[in-house]
């Protein structure tokens, strides 16, 4: 079916650290150092990830989207905003 992505996107592992990513055979972690919005966040909410776009991937439970470039290179998109206590 023309226009049906492929994709695959699945959360392998949570740790306390953070978790670790699968997309499609591409294993990326995800560490909570640089990615604070997930602290707080369910194993569900983790892993109801869906990976819509080359570079796009999204939790629409905990309203965050991710390019998957910044996973790769944390560094490279320094954390603008801050999470409240």
């Amino acid at each position: 079916m023309a226009g049906t992505s492929t994709s695959f996107a699945e959360v392998t592992c949570v740790f306390s650290q953070g978790f670790r990513l699968l997309l499609d055979t591409e294993a990326l972690h995800v560490p909570l150092e640089h990615f604070p919005w997930f602290r707080q966040a369910t194993i569900g909410q983790i892993c109801n990830v869906s990976w819509s776009a080359p570079d796009h991937l999204r939790w629409p439970e905990l309203d965050v989207d991710l390019s998957v470039e910044s996973i790769r290179d944390p560094a490279a998109f320094p954390l603008v905003s801050k999470t409240t206590a």
